[in-house]
């Protein structure tokens, strides 16, 4: 990560490691902190709810996972941050529930690079509007984008999407909507976070790189 950073002209303190622990047993999250890991990303509400009453909350944990709205009231409980807030529906829940909660909760909106059919997100033309919508409401804060490009064999041929989302980070600190600050880029995984980092990633959600192969089923 940091040679990746020192490539771009970078700090590499600019740029944060997030393990991805989906179905990783609380034990081995457990080691993962204490060899350093201090942030924790989470695909399922039930899971990570598990998780947390088991380990605490001395680490920041965020949800990276599709959050449907029903489980917005819980989401503002567990996590520190929301990566995945693709709607105004979603954002207009996790305020009321964070009203509800007494905090403001920080989210990322979720953009969907390539287009998949099979992946949530905003649409990158859709994201500006969203953001604009979004930003009026009192009890979430938004601080960033996130990403996840479609999947390639060679690393270099998802630098085009991670371009696109620094270019529209760009775009939207242009405009200088009040309460918005595009603080955060999450993008970049196991495979692809060099070339995340060298477009601008300023957390990458690494799971196989620490934790090795998931179970197939």
């Amino acid at each position: 990560m940091a040679e990746a950073a020192l490539r771009s002209g970078r700090d590499a303190s600019a740029v944060r490691l997030m393990a991805v622990t989906k179905t990783v047993d609380e034990r081995r999250v457990g080691e993962a902190i204490a060899a350093g890991v201090d942030m924790i990303g989470e695909n399922y509400v039930q899971e990570a709810q598990r998780k947390i009453e088991a380990i605490g909350e001395r680490i920041a944990w965020h949800m990276i996972g599709h959050l449907q709205t029903n489980k917005a009231k819980y989401a503002v409980k567990l996590f520190d941050m929301v990566h995945s807030v693709d709607s105004i529906a979603l954002a207009r829940e996790l305020d009321r529930r964070s009203r509800d909660a007494g905090r403001i909760m920080g989210i990322l909106i979720e953009v969907n690079s390539g287009g998949e059919a099979t992946k949530s997100g905003a649409s990158p033309e859709k994201v500006l509007p969203l953001i604009r919508e979004a930003a009026l409401l009192k009890n979430i804060a938004i601080r960033g984008l996130m990403t996840m490009p479609p999947w390639f064999d060679d690393p270099e041929k998802a630098r085009p999407y991670f371009a696109t989302l620094r270019e529209l980070r760009d775009r939207i600190v242009g405009e200088r909507i009040e309460d918005v600050r595009m603080e955060e880029l999450s993008m970049g995984m196991s495979s692809d976070y060099r070339v995340a980092i060298e477009e601008g990633a300023t957390i990458v959600r690494v799971g196989r790189g620490i934790f090795g192969e998931r179970p197939c089923c």
